[in-house]
């Protein structure tokens, strides 16, 4: 253990976040097991990432919102009220204006979707910032006001069809294909290593210690291995016979024998991709993010030193709306309908992602990358235990002792560390 503890010392690698894709792990070792194989095949992971990504965008935005020493039990309730606004602009209200089909319906559906998420973080933003209303309060009252305007929207009727090109964002429908993938992870590994030669130079550059040249290359070389791991693992997930028998009949070909043909990355995993990359660029290289953490670890500080923590506030739960929007498109167009029930319990499931990723309830303390894989132990303990057949009401007792445990061992480590 001494000489992997020295290992990891040199390589600068963050423990908690071991930890955690060490529980991953674990808990994925554990269910291929009891599944019989069953958990860990490409289909499986290709669905697992599918049903992650609504409740992963959202993780992200958390973080801001519990660093900031704030809640929001509101965003499963906004996401409920949008998915069905969305729902009524593309299969009620645009066609009769540009027609079925038209592109103009998935553009203005998002704009509007992520528009009203904003505007409804917004508000409740303002009312814990400018009113001094405590925010468990507010999105406490939110989450059962937005829960019933989702209903009162269309009197509790699903609206379906939606939109075939809305619904692709979804990715059950959209993905990009093998080739587009392989592109994307080779693009991604490159940017991975441009990225670790770009903070070694501006270390150096500012007599910073940096790691040795080996442990720089021997990190390169595991995170582009995991880049091209995943990526072949997703790309292993075959389209069905019969699916592409029926496209090649409806574009009047002959499927040639032996031909496949695999998914690739979903357009939603991209979406989730793009978000991580973004909100962890605003975490650590804007001014906002430094405001919000600065907030986080000493209010009256940070509003001392010239901050306007008001109007942060009113900000952060702005960009949490937003992101509970773009949730809502996700999940919307995955189950390609959209049900007054759209986003029941993903507060819970979005705080548990947080907090399972380290963010401090406390606040001043949290990484999104922490956040999403937090989000895809939930879903992972959540799928598994569904596929082994263990009853609903158990299933919430697990991951609510699972929560319960990782904030214990969240104590634990930061006094341990010294960052209690």
């Amino acid at each position: 253990m001494g000489g992997l503890g020295k290992l990891i010392k040199t390589l600068q690698l963050d423990t908690r976040l071991l930890g955690m894709i060490g529980a991953f792990l674990l808990i994925a070792f554990i269910f291929n097991i009891a599944t019989g194989g069953t958990f860990l095949t490409p289909r499986n992971i290709f669905n697992l990432t599918l049903q992650t990504a609504s409740v992963a965008i959202m993780a992200t935005g958390m973080v801001f919102v519990i660093v900031t020493r704030n809640i929001d039990l509101s965003i499963g309730s906004i996401v409920g009220v949008v998915g069905m606004v969305m729902g009524l602009v593309q299969a009620f209200w645009l066609p009769e204006i540009v027609g079925f089909g038209s592109p103009v319906i998935i553009v203005v559906t998002v704009l509007v979707g992520i528009g009203l998420g904003v505007l409804i973080g917004g508000f409740q933003g303002w009312m814990i910032g400018y009113l001094m209303i405590p925010s468990f309060i507010v999105t406490l009252g939110g989450l059962l006001i937005w829960r019933g305007a989702a209903w009162w929207v269309t009197r509790g009727t699903t609206v379906s069809p939606l939109d075939q090109n809305f619904v692709m964002l979804g990715g059950a429908s959209g993905t990009i294909g093998v080739t587009a993938s392989w592109a994307l992870a080779a693009l991604g590994a490159a940017a991975t290593v441009w990225f670790l030669m770009r903070s070694r130079r501006q270390q150096m550059a500012h007599d910073i210690a940096v790691k040795p040249l080996w442990a720089e290359y021997a990190l390169a070389g595991i995170l582009v291995a995991a880049i091209a791991g995943i990526t072949a693992i997703i790309n292993a997930y075959e389209i069905p016979t019969r699916v592409l028998q029926r496209r090649f009949q409806r574009e009047g070909l002959e499927m040639p024998e032996g031909y496949t043909e695999a998914y690739g990355f979903p357009i939603s995993v991209l979406i989730v991709i793009s978000i991580v990359i973004i909100m962890t660029i605003v975490a650590r290289k804007t001014r906002f993010g430094r405001y919000i953490f600065a907030m986080g670890g000493n209010p009256d500080a940070a509003e001392l030193s010239g901050i306007n923590t008001k109007l942060l506030t009113v900000k952060v739960f702005a960009l949490m709306g937003g992101l509970a929007g773009v949730a809502a498109i996700v999940a919307s167009a995955r189950l390609a309908s959209a049900g007054n029930d759209l986003g029941t319990l993903d507060e819970l499931r979005v705080i548990a992602a947080a907090v399972i990723g380290g963010t401090a309830l406390a606040g001043g303390v949290g990484t999104i990358y922490g956040a999403i894989l937090g989000a895809f132990i939930m879903q992972s303990l959540v799928s598994g235990m569904g596929m082994v057949g263990v009853d609903a009401p158990f299933q919430n007792i697990i991951v609510g002792a699972v929560l319960i445990l990782a904030v214990w061992v969240d104590i634990v480590y930061r006094r341990r560390t010294g960052e209690a």
